[in-house]
């Protein structure tokens, strides 16, 4: 993922490590439950996971940074769009150097009340969390922890705080480029997976035009190597020359090939363990992906029943003013037209969910027909959701909806959800 703040890499490995070694050790000795009914961080109790979550919904779970680019409030995205998971990021190393785990370098999990709380609401809720380890920036756990066994007492214990039953490895510039720290991350996955029964893990990894690059291509002979297998790899093809969701679907069918090369799976098998974690509205090299190009890439993934769906960012998926944000991609907005979580309905769709229908009142009155229509549809109101199929009437002609939208005037530009059917 991107728009992340860079930060400078530590190698050293410190005493911590040592004791996290130990840690694991002990993990061994007596057996490691995947969670707890209750789990506790700094004094704050934090409600365990709904039974109701499925591993459908951390196939679906869209990131969100709880700390950083103006998050907004989660449960009122649950509300807005039937969302039952989220993908936490991210959890690092320290700035200072270590192997504990800390919110993007400077929030040690061990003192958290920040993170606990939004965890907290989303669990109240009855939603789930994953947490996403590695991205973009910052020092990685795999880089400083110095064994697979150290890294996964760091990430054990983030696992025990909150009780967490998914977790998101994203391996991504520099650490994958490092041979020493994707042996470390790797192994450490395949740890986890043994002591915490039922994890849900994911791989997330550079997209490329063929699938994923050389060090994506390392990764998974890694993975090889180890005899690990995680619930699915996923590749993020955005940030290198891509247009679109053609171009996206080209690449996921090219990486199914390096799935099925490199571990000798039939087509049908590499999808069930692929994924795609995309970016929604302007990418940071000025790529654009639109409401259209996610519905593209849904029917895609769903018609090869692919194991994951996922997209940067809740954060960014709300209109910027103006829309195209004066042409600069934010981590706050998206750069393109759109409603209010537009894209993260994508994801609840792919979830086997329904986005429901606004619980407040619409904020605008409808319009009324001009003088000579005939319409006798239900005008159009922008605080309605529309499913794909659902007519409205609006400036004297009828629409259809070719997908799900809330707050986009019916025309035939925009996101190109509105097919004209002609004067009422």
């Amino acid at each position: 993922m991107s728009l992340r703040n860079a930060r400078t890499l530590t190698t050293a490995v410190s005493a911590a490590c040592l004791a996290a070694a130990a840690l694991i050790g002990t993990a061994a000795a007596t057996g490691h439950a995947a969670t707890t009914d209750r789990a506790v961080t700094a004094g704050r109790t934090v409600p365990a996971a709904s039974a109701a979550v499925g591993s459908n919904w951390y196939a679906a779970a869209p990131y969100l940074m709880p700390l950083d680019n103006d998050p907004p409030d989660a449960g009122a995205v649950m509300d807005a769009t039937g969302l039952k998971a989220f993908q936490l990021a991210f959890i690092l190393a320290p700035n200072g150097g270590g192997c504990a785990p800390t919110w993007g370098g400077t929030n040690p999990v061990d003192s958290d009340t920040a993170v606990a709380g939004v965890i907290s609401a989303i669990r109240a809720k009855g939603g789930d969390v994953s947490a996403s380890v590695g991205g973009y920036g910052g020092t990685k756990l795999g880089q400083s922890c110095g064994t697979p066994e150290a890294t996964a007492a760091a990430y054990q214990k983030a696992i025990d705080t909150y009780g967490l039953k998914a977790l998101d490895l994203d391996l991504e510039e520099p650490e994958y480029e490092n041979t020493a720290a994707v042996h470390n991350e790797i192994g450490a996955a395949k740890i986890l997976q043994q002591r915490n029964p039922g994890i849900y893990l994911s791989i997330t990894t550079a997209g490329t035009a063929d699938g994923t690059g050389w060090f994506g291509k390392q990764m998974l002979n890694e993975a090889k190597s180890q005899a690990f297998i995680p619930d699915n790899f996923s590749i993020m093809p955005f940030d290198g020359g891509f247009d679109g969701a053609a171009s996206q679907t080209r690449a996921l069918t090219n990486f199914n090939a390096v799935l099925r090369s490199t571990f000798g799976w039939d087509e049908a098998t590499a999808y069930a363990h692929e994924g795609i974690s995309q970016m929604n509205g302007r990418s940071d090299t000025g790529e654009y992906f639109t409401q259209a190009d996610f519905q593209a890439v849904l029917d895609f993934a769903t018609g090869h029943h692919m194991a994951r769906f996922t997209n940067w960012s809740v954060n960014r998926d709300r209109q910027c003013s103006p829309p195209d944000n004066n042409g600069k991609t934010s981590g706050t907005c998206s750069g393109v037209p759109q409603g209010a979580y537009d894209f993260t309905a994508y994801s609840v769709k792919f979830a086997g969910a329904t986005p429901p229908a606004p619980t407040t009142p619409p904020t605008t009155s409808p319009t009324t027909p001009p003088p000579g229509g005939s319409c006798t549809t239900a005008a159009y109101r922008s605080g309605t959701v529309y499913l794909g199929g659902d007519t409205v009437s609006y400036d004297g002609h009828l629409w259809k909806a070719k997908w799900w939208t809330q707050g986009e005037t019916p025309s035939t530009g925009g996101s190109g959800v509105w097919q004209d059917q002609g004067t009422c």
